[in-house]
């Protein structure tokens, strides 16, 4: 095992390194300025190495599936060719032996797997980069799912985890990407999200979720599971039958609209990318099928992302900032969602947006129907990538979870008017929550913002006079007090050294009167010296600041 490891590691890592070697050579034969040959010299290169990477990853298996799909949402990081060639990538690899499988569920459910589980067929019916599914059927006779974590799994990523790190050592230390974004975050957000999924509990939490949230929508159904029998590494649910939800063919010979379910689909993402709280972050045909009846089911809960509510508040501050034309906004925005790193050109980024508004303003952009809503989100792909923004993993997975959605969308009903299905639901969101004001207030006051001012500047054009006597009076007054303050502590300071003067003469004649007389002088008039001149540094310093305003 530790050989096969060792081989596993380095294989990853040297084809790495392979790809990082082909980059530099091709830096190094071609100038800095590209002609259309060495452009498409480059991107045949990328390509490639896309390939290269998708056909490892579908033999290996492991970690490589499911960082292929991670890193097709970071358009923040990798070129699009790159990632179109990993959107293609699907979790799909050969099931192992039974056996193996077999003993994991023993190994968990002990003796209710016999007591409770019949009819397993043998044969699995999917089987992915974590898990398998089985068909087979309860004691009372009800068809269930049976999903049962692949053999070594967990060894597998633990592996693929100590390569990911060498690589990611070497992209921080010997690439513009790694000097460009945080690879340790980074990490830590790959280990994280990804682990989650080899955890079922997890995943049978988020059902549980998902069925809360959308118990009352009689398009959506989201799978009965059986909590008694899941564990960490098997889930059991009800076996669910229809077709892939993109079967246009099925939708047609069952008689269901197909705008009915575009429909229902884009109600049901958009409930969940505009709104707080968790949403499917893996919204592929695979994972959402449509029964006779038209109803779409939910499949795979394993990997969701998570909006916050502050993160919704801050969404509709940048986009008022937009309607307002306040960019100020939308950067603070923003910088609160973390969108921007601190090294980030705030005033690059606002000629871009202003840039790309304009754009849609002139209707030189068109979101009118989905191709070019599509279109727009690959162009808003590349300012992302070359601009210092580092998306947060939860929005790079809802940023690939919106294409998807709308992919899916566009497959089920070609005619879609996405502006027109959205505006309701824009509308609604818009107006914001109870505790916060909506975009229309931010308009009114925006507005009526120079009437509302008025009143103020002609009161303070009423009492400019005033204050100008009020400055006239207060000059007058510290030229006095300068005055004072420099009469008495040059005095005070001549008086010091007169009765300093006094006792050493004291000493010098050994007349002890004058020694007492002189030095208790000496340090009377010295204390009160240091008081005015203290006194007069602070009044001098108030005039200086008094000026300055």
């Amino acid at each position: 095992m530790r050989v096969k490891s060792t081989r596993r590691i380095m294989a990853i890592v040297w084809m790495v390194i392979r790809f990082m070697m082909q980059i530099y050579w091709f830096y190094l034969l071609h100038s800095r300025v590209w002609d259309e040959q060495d452009k498409q010299e480059w991107e045949a290169l990328l390509t490639k190495q896309a390939r290269e990477y998708r056909k490892t990853a579908e033999k290996k298996g492991g970690l490589l599936i499911k960082l292929g799909q991670f890193l097709s949402s970071r358009a923040d990081l990798l070129p699009k060719i790159f990632i179109r060639e990993m959107e293609g990538l699907v979790d799909r690899v050969k099931p192992t032996s039974f056996t193996h499988s077999e003993a994991i569920l023993k190994e968990e459910l002990g003796s209710r797997y016999e007591t409770e589980i019949v009819h397993l067929n043998p044969k699995a019916v999917a089987s992915a980069s974590i898990g398998e599914v089985y068909e087979a059927y309860l004691q009372n006779g009800r068809k269930i799912a049976v999903k049962v974590q692949r053999h070594n799994v967990r060894q597998i990523f633990h592996m693929d985890f100590k390569a990911l790190r060498i690589i990611f050592f070497l992209l921080r230390k010997f690439t513009s990407i790694g000097k460009k974004s945080d690879m340790k975050a980074l990490y830590a957000e790959v280990v994280t999200i990804i682990s989650r999924e080899l955890d079922f509990q997890k995943e049978l939490e988020h059902a549980d979720y998902f069925k809360k949230r959308y118990k009352g929508n009689p398009d959506i159904k989201v799978p009965d599971y059986y909590p008694e029998l899941c564990t960490g590494r098997v889930l059991v649910m009800d076996w669910v039958e229809g077709r892939k939800v993109t079967d246009t063919d099925y939708l047609d010979a069952q008689k269901i609209p197909r705008e009915q379910v575009a429909k229902a689909l884009f109600q049901f993402f958009s409930d969940q990318f505009l709104n707080s709280g968790m949403f499917h972050a893996d919204p592929h045909a695979g994972n959402i099928m449509v029964q006779p009846d038209g109803k779409i089911v939910l499949l795979d809960f394993g990997m969701v992302g998570e909006i916050r509510a502050a993160d919704t508040e801050y969404l509709r501050e940048a986009i008022q900032g937009i309607v307002l034309d306040d960019y100020e906004t939308v950067i603070q925005a923003l910088y609160k969602m973390e969108f921007l790193l601190p090294s980030a050109d705030s005033e690059k980024v606002k000629r871009i947006l202003r840039k790309t508004v304009d754009l849609y303003k002139g209707g030189q952009l068109d979101v009118g129907d989905t191709e070019s809503f599509l279109k727009l989100m690959e162009e808003l792909q590349v300012i992302v990538k070359e601009q210092p923004i580092q998306l947060p993993a939860d929005f790079a997975f809802l940023g690939r979870a919106v294409f998807l959605a709308i992919g899916l969308v566009a497959v089920i009903y070609p005619q879609a008017d996405l502006v027109e299905w959205g505006k309701p639901v824009i509308l609604r969101w818009m107006r914001g929550s109870k505790k916060h004001s909506s975009i229309y207030t931010g308009i009114i006051t925006n507005s009526l913002r120079p009437f509302l001012s008025m009143p103020r500047a002609l009161v303070d054009w009423l009492t400019d006079g005033e204050k100008q006597r009020g400055w006239e009076r207060d000059k007058q007054k510290n030229q006095l007090l300068h005055h004072f303050y420099f009469f008495y502590t040059v005095l005070l300071l001549v008086l010091t050294a007169g009765s300093a003067y006094t006792g050493i003469q004291g000493i010098i004649q050994h007349t002890l009167w004058l020694v007492l007389v002189g030095f208790i002088l000496t340090f009377l008039f010295f204390g009160l010296w240091l008081i005015l001149f203290i006194k007069h540094v602070l009044l001098l310093r108030s005039i200086n600041k008094t000026r300055r305003l």
